[in-house]
């Protein structure tokens, strides 16, 4: 008990000076470790079941076997993120990144709380739940390390509610329109359809249907050997990797997406202009992999 409410200090002193700071960074550290990553990774999932989070799926970006990401959701989180209207359902899902180099696996995961604040319009009305749960994440962790070192980058909260790259660059509210069905179940069996097929060297990792709420999102590998994470990911840093993979969501009978031009940079925020056009076509590749699936 006294190891969790040191964690818990220590993970709501990350949370509070980066409140002073007013900024927020994408991805926490969590801890490194010898231990080979494929029994790590089942290490990690059973704390997080333990801790009543349901894990959704996981893959391996680029299908590198020193690479790997876990996507886990929970009730409370999902209730929570389907109260917002605009896409909120986007941030039901959190992830974890495993990176081996060497003899060493790095433990990272995406901050929730950048997410919640850049996704979610009841960020600030119900924050206090939305910081329960990233606790309780922190909490299933504390045997695979203590740092929850902030990096990736630094970004002003006030500037993550209403984020863009740079000016004429989409924001949030700026999605990719791919199509529109004749009703939402159409949408599904479509969308199912083609990601079973594999459809563009794509890979389903996870799925989440709300259909009371007529809402799913799709979490979905982008394999293609030319121009898919094998491309853009060792340009921009597989150190981000918890933010992969990719989404749809389909609300009632229209399916979009994050533009590219916004969810590269909100997760790699510190990626100067220069590396930013060394991936120039990926925003409009990923597009075009999303689309064909809708088709």
């Amino acid at each position: 008990m006294r190891n969790i409410l040191l964690l818990l200090s220590f993970f709501a002193a990350v949370q509070t000076g980066a409140a002073q700071k007013s900024t927020l960074s994408p991805f926490l550290r969590v801890g490194k470790s010898t231990e080979n990553i494929a029994i790590l990774t089942e290490y990690i999932k059973n704390q997080l079941k333990a801790s009543d989070f349901e894990i959704v799926g996981e893959y391996a970006p680029e299908s590198n076997n020193n690479l790997h990401v876990v996507c886990f959701t929970r009730n409370d989180l999902q209730e929570l993120c389907l109260e917002s209207k605009d896409r909120g359902a986007l941030a039901s899902v959190l992830k974890l990144g495993l990176v081996k180099k060497g003899e060493q696996t790095t433990i990272s995961m995406l901050n929730p709380d950048y997410m919640f604040c850049a996704y979610l319009s009841n960020y600030e009305t119900d924050k206090s739940a939305y910081d329960k749960i990233t606790a309780d994440v922190a909490s299933a962790l504390k045997n695979f390390g203590n740092e929850f070192t902030a990096f990736g980058g630094a970004v002003k909260t006030v500037a993550l509610k209403k984020y863009h790259y740079k000016i004429m660059m989409p924001y949030f509210k700026d999605p990719v329109e791919l199509n529109e069905f004749e009703s939402f179940e159409d949408g599904v069996a479509k969308i199912r359809k083609n990601l079973n097929a594999e459809k563009g060297n794509t890979k389903l990792i996870y799925e989440q249907v709300f259909t009371n709420e007529k809402v799913a999102v799709f979490g979905i590998g982008l394999l293609d050997q030319e121009s898919g994470e094998k491309h853009f990911l060792p340009i921009i840093g597989e150190d981000h990797i918890a933010a992969m993979p990719y989404e749809i969501i389909l609300q009632d009978k229209e399916v979009t997406m994050l533009h590219g031009k916004y969810r590269f940079a909100l997760y790699w925020p510190e990626l100067t202009m220069g590396t930013f056009m060394k991936i120039m076509s990926t925003p409009g590749d990923v597009e075009d992999f999303m689309e064909a699936l809708t088709k």
